[in-house]
């Protein structure tokens, strides 16, 4: 009996984190961090943000500051559009959406 090792191909670090992930079960998890971490840096609402919460395509804010917090709702289209963008051009997420996993930002 041989202890060879089988040869396979190289794949990139990145697939091979992802396939991780994927057959580890903690894909929602993984997916819902990128998010929120794409929250942070867009909005710049980080300090302030008291609770995230992702399901189904919404995401689920809660600030507490009631002036950030009415200032960001009249910019809601944009910070989707952008968190959507960041989120697209992250190559650690893994989704199938074309237009973004973020359908709606509901903000309390």
């Amino acid at each position: 009996m041989t202890n060879r090792i089988s040869r396979k191909t190289a794949a990139p670090l990145v697939e091979v984190f992802k396939q991780m992930i994927v057959e580890g079960g903690a894909r929602a998890t993984f997916n819902s961090r990128r998010i929120f971490t794409a929250w942070d840096e867009v909005s710049a609402a980080g300090p302030y943000t008291i609770k995230k919460f992702f399901r189904d395509g919404k995401l689920y804010i809660t600030l507490s500051s009631s002036v950030i917090c009415s200032q960001l709702r009249m910019q809601k289209d944009v910070l989707r559009d952008k968190i959507n963008a960041r989120i697209q051009s992250d190559e650690l997420y893994i989704g199938e959406a074309p237009d973004g996993p973020v359908k709606e930002l509901i903000l309390k």
